[in-house]
């Protein structure tokens, strides 16, 4: 007691202080990442960009404006087992992040102990364990480590950046998952159209046979036109199993995304879907701004920097407080007495000399694992770049095919009509009326899968401006 009187103010002064040390760092000022160059980052007119809206700052809820399609993205993002394990995940990173800041204030804990003892006592031991004492203890006891130098707040620094990293893990699976159910969608979509288109093919091409047969029966065509016309006609009807299977398929794959059983899925049709004729894309540094996968790379390169001051502080003296207790001793009889109340302190200041250059080593590791995270982080900004950059030039020259394929079929409906009016005068063979008809299915087909790739292409670009997250 008296020991710990007599320094116990120098003791309390330096509790103090390093407390008023450790406090005044916070663990939320990561360090600032390079920002990326963004001249450049993406090719043609969009690197002359200045207009600075940008199609990821719209909620899902209007970007897609089907409301078929947006019962389903809810229904996703409530039942997705994948966007569930990230938010599990984000709770178990909440969970480290409160441990860590947890390391920065003393571990306190009461406890209570009975300690009871039986020895010989006489000459020679004759009275056998006739000797017996016991002793009382309770209190509190408590250790504490000073952040001297910043390495506990450095420590939580980076189980803070992986409670970041772990949001927007969550958010990259969420837009992903939206992506995905959307593209899904506008696939059944395009198939259901395919499917219509091609039993109406079906449709005609049965009255085709029928006039080859009437033909020849007036002597004007022959066997060989007749089987012609009727195989094109199974080769057509063959391929509605085909697109009846994908279309099942389609849908059972879409029930995976939205966390249900196998089933049918209400859907509206391609026709009513509207192609957006351009995409506000952004100025280049903006489309980094909503990515989840640069904002990760970027915060795992911040935690590689708080990694690296943690190895740093490593090298310095930790002052710590082992072992500070108070509380009652005694026996039974006299336990509460002011006489029996103990305090005692264990204090030390420990300097690293010989570790086998283990602290050097760490030390590389993290610097290494740092410039590793730079690195990342720049690829993850070019992969941005280039995917955006891909996907607007894709979507453009997809959109320049849309008046051609227009003209396309409406030739061909002409060329089917022509020929088949010229065959019933004569002037016509049947192989250049199969032609057309085979021509114009394909073009209707190609029309359909231009929508297809317009409205995958919007979906693309959407996602990869990290759009979906709200």
């Amino acid at each position: 007691m008296n020991l710990f009187s007599k320094h116990k103010t120098l003791i309390l002064v330096m509790a103090v202080l390093a407390l008023g040390v450790s406090s005044c760092r916070s663990y939320k000022d990561l360090a600032q990442a390079p920002a990326p160059d963004s001249k450049g980052l993406v090719r043609d007119t969009v690197a002359n960009a200045t207009d600075t809206a940008t199609i990821a700052d719209i909620p899902w809820k209007e970007y897609f404006a089907d409301s078929r399609l947006q019962q389903l993205i809810s229904e996703g993002l409530t039942n997705n087992p994948d966007l569930k394990v990230a938010v599990l995940r984000i709770q178990e990173a909440e969970a480290s992040l409160m441990m860590a800041n947890g390391s920065k204030l003393p571990s306190v804990s009461a406890g209570w102990q009975l300690s009871h003892t039986r020895t010989s006592s006489g000459k020679n031991g004759t009275d056998v364990l006739g000797y017996s004492s016991t002793v009382n203890q309770l209190g509190f006891s408590a250790s504490w480590e000073a952040d001297l130098w910043g390495k506990i707040n450095s420590q939580t620094k980076v189980k803070y950046a992986a409670l970041l990293n772990s949001n927007e893990s969550r958010n990259l699976v969420q837009t992903t998952l939206i992506a995905n159910i959307a593209r899904a969608y506008y696939s059944l979509l395009a198939y259901d159209e395919n499917l219509r288109i091609t039993r109406k093919t079906v449709a005609t091409l049965q009255k085709s046979a029928e006039t080859m047969q009437s033909l020849m029966t007036a002597g004007q065509q022959n066997a060989a036109a007749v089987e012609q016309s009727k195989a094109l006609l199974y080769s057509t009807q063959l391929s509605i199993p085909a697109l009846e299977t994908q279309i099942r398929l389609q849908e059972d794959a879409l029930c995976v995304l939205l966390g249900r059983k196998p089933g049918p899925v209400e859907r509206a049709s391609i026709a009513d879907e509207t192609v957006a004729t351009r995409l506000s894309y952004g100025v280049p540094a903006g489309m980094l701004a909503r990515r989840p996968d640069v904002k990760q790379a970027e915060l795992s390169l911040r935690s590689a920097y708080s990694a690296v001051d943690v190895a740093k502080a490593s090298f310095y003296p930790s002052f710590t407080i082992n072992s500070a207790s108070l509380g009652l001793a005694g026996g039974f009889t006299d336990f509460f007495k002011p006489a029996n109340i103990a305090a005692s302190i264990v204090a030390g200041l420990t300097q690293p000399l010989f570790t086998k250059n283990q602290l050097k080593g760490n030390l590389k590791i993290a610097k290494a694992q740092q410039e590793e995270a730079l690195l990342t982080f720049q690829k993850a900004v070019l992969t941005a770049g280039q995917e955006v950059s891909d996907i607007l030039f894709g979507f453009q020259s997809s959109l320049s095919k849309n008046e051609t394929r227009g003209k396309q079929i409406e030739s061909l409906v002409k060329s089917v009509d022509y020929t088949q009016e010229l065959l019933k005068a004569g002037e016509a063979s049947y192989t250049e009326v199969l032609s057309a008809q085979r021509d114009l299915l394909s073009a209707q087909l190609n029309q359909v899968n231009d929508k297809l790739e317009q409205l995958t292409y919007g979906v693309n670009l959407y996602k990869a401006l990290g759009g979906g997250v709200r």
